[in-house]
């Protein structure tokens, strides 16, 4: 291809050096014709061609001599603008330039001169962000305290280094940015503790802090690390103020009670009762001062409060009356103030043992309280009134009852568990009523246990010996009671005719005996309780038992003797025995047993 362009233009060339010769010839022949008709001479026809010849001559090489000195030039600029490129390239860290083959010099001048004009703006823009970014770090350096960016100003910058200059800068704002925040929250707070230690600043530095503009407040570590440790130093006095001040208020309350301050001077004080300032101090102080001074006026009442207060604790904390004794000033009657900081001391001591046991004992208060529901509910078990109840009350207490029996169980387990995890941690062992939880707990179901075995026995016995009242005196009748209705008397019992005697199966008139297998008849006569008068209603028997009578007793007198050794109807005689321990089930119960065996009895006495 370069070639065929090479081609065109040596024919153009040539076409325009003959043209040229041409021009020249027809100038020449133009100018012969002119000497001619003026009549120049040969001779001087001849000069005027050489004349000519010499300035085209002289035309021709002006204009080589300036095309030479152009094609300098150019050889020139090119291997200026080679050094230069090769300069910028090694300042801008770029690779070298890459000229391109077969170019012509103007072409390879242009080319060279167009990158080193490109070379140099790129130059020219590196430095100038380098001047804007050094003078940004400059700022930032300047406020937050720390050593400039290093990086050599006059050299230019590579790309790489400018970025890594960007990123230092980006990261030196956001850090001045949360320095900036860090220290205005802690300047506020410490403005806030200062306001509430009703405190001035007093050095340099808490002026700066707190007087002087934000902008001017160098945002260094060193001040930070100050600025902090001035605000927990502030926090302690003002955390040690408030601790002061509840400490007071907690003692000034406590005093309150024991004295009996009134209402009114309560109120009077209310204002101190909350905040921490100086002034607030000042006045718990001197109330606390006041209280004090009226607290040894009145160390008697004051000793009394405190006994009930510690007897309260000693029933929280579940104290023996063994650790009760263990107080020997609590019954001294001695007032004085040497007893009254020993009742201080004590209450202190039982409050604090309290707080570090309180999720034990209030774990053992619910057990005790379900514990005491439980027996309650036990108790109403053997109550028979408790069917008399309406609105389903009976059927609520049974759920309850069952309920508390599945709940104590799983109580105490979570109770041991947590009892153990607990004396692991603090290395103590845990007691109540001087003894282990799970013992106690063990101590009261046996307890229980064995109040439920003596109320059985005691049933028992109270059977055996009602029935032994029975046999010995006769039973009682135990009909349920009738509603009165209104109309004419009727018999309030039947009747029957049993050997040409009228007996009521209401009356005292048999007893029932296991000796020998024999029912005895009594002897003596009765009026059957249906004989009543006449006119009367007449009233059911009541199931209540009666004590025996004098007057029943005097007329079993005589049963009585025969039963020890008189003769009866049948001739038969008979002692009681000693033993009166006298099985149920050796007593006829049926009116036919009772035949049969008086039958019996009167033929062998016969």
């Amino acid at each position: 291809m370069p070639g065929n362009r090479a081609a065109p233009a040596a024919v153009s060339g040539e076409a325009i050096a003959a043209e040229s010769v041409a021009c020249l010839n027809s100038a020449l022949a133009r100018l012969r014709d002119i000497w001619e008709e003026i009549g120049i001479p040969e001779d001087q026809r001849l000069q005027r061609t050489d004349a000519v010849k010499r300035h085209v001559n002289l035309l021709l090489t002006r204009m080589i001599e300036e095309e030479e000195n152009l094609k300098q030039r150019l050889l020139k600029s090119i291997d200026v603008c080679r050094k230069e490129l090769n300069t910028l390239c090694m300042e801008l860290q770029l690779p070298p330039f890459e000229e391109e083959e077969e170019s012509t010099i103007l072409q390879l001048e242009k080319d060279l001169r167009t990158r080193v004009e490109v070379m140099l703006k790129q130059k020219k823009e590196r430095m100038h962000e380098l001047k804007l970014l050094k003078e940004r770090d400059q700022d930032l350096c300047d406020i937050l305290c720390t050593s400039p960016y290093h990086i050599d100003g006059a050299c230019v910058p590579s790309l790489q280094e400018l970025d890594q200059f960007r990123r230092h800068l980006a990261g030196l704002s956001a850090e001045k940015e949360h320095r900036e925040a860090e220290f205005k929250s802690t300047k506020k707070q410490i403005i806030l503790c200062m306001e509430e230690l009703d405190r001035l600043p007093d050095t340099s530095f808490e002026r700066d802090v707190v007087c002087e503009d934000e902008e001017a407040f160098c945002l260094s570590k060193e001040n930070l690390t100050a600025l902090q440790e001035l605000l927990i130093q502030l926090e302690e006095q003002k955390m040690k103020n408030q601790v002061l001040c509840e400490e007071l208020r907690s003692k000034i309350t406590e005093l309150w009670e024991r004295l009996q301050i009134s209402e009114e001077e309560r109120d009077a004080f209310a204002e101190y009762m909350t905040g921490s300032k100086g002034k607030t101090i000042k006045a718990l102080q001197e109330e606390f001062d006041r209280l004090q001074e009226l607290k040894l006026q009145n160390i008697k009442r004051i000793v009394e409060a405190i006994r009930l207060e510690i007897s309260s604790y000693w029933d929280k904390c579940f104290y023996s009356a063994a650790q009760r004794q263990a107080f020997v000033p609590f019954s001294s009657e001695d007032y004085n103030e040497d007893l009254l900081c020993i009742h201080d001391a004590e209450i202190s001591r039982i409050k604090q043992y309290y707080e570090s046991h309180k999720e034990m004992f209030d774990g053992v208060q619910k057990w005790e309280e379900n514990w005491r529901l439980f027996l309650e509910f036990d108790k109403k078990a053997t109550d028979p009134n408790r069917f008399t109840n309406r609105g389903g009350n009976l059927l609520k207490e049974e759920k309850q009852r069952a309920k508390l029996q599945k709940m104590l169980p799983k109580l105490e387990e979570e109770l041991k568990t947590s009892i153990i995890a607990w004396e692991q941690e603090q290395g103590q062992e845990f007691f109540v009523n001087e003894k282990k939880f799970m013992d106690y707990v063990a101590e009261q179901w046996e307890t229980f246990h064995q109040d439920k075995e003596r109320e059985k026995q005691e049933r028992l016995m109270k059977k055996n010996r009602q029935l032994e009242e029975e046999m010995y005196y006769g039973s009682a009748p135990k009909t349920p009671n009738k509603r009165r209705v209104p109309g004419p008397s009727t018999p309030s019992s039947k009747c029957r005719k049993l050997n040409g005697t009228s007996i009521s199966s209401s009356s005292n008139s048999t007893l029932r005996s296991a000796f020998s297998g024999t029912m005895c008849h009594s002897p003596v006569s009765r009026p059957p309780v249906c004989g009543g008068k006449p006119g009367l209603p007449s009233r059911t028997p009541t199931r209540v038992f009666k004590t025996p009578q004098p007057k029943r007793l005097e007329k079993n007198k005589e049963n009585m003797s025969q039963l020890n050794g008189t003769a009866m109807s049948g001739g038969c005689y008979l002692t009681i025995p000693a033993q009166r321990n006298i099985s149920v089930n050796s007593v006829a119960s049926t009116y036919s047993e009772f035949a049969r065996d008086s039958t019996h009895s009167d033929y062998t006495s016969a």
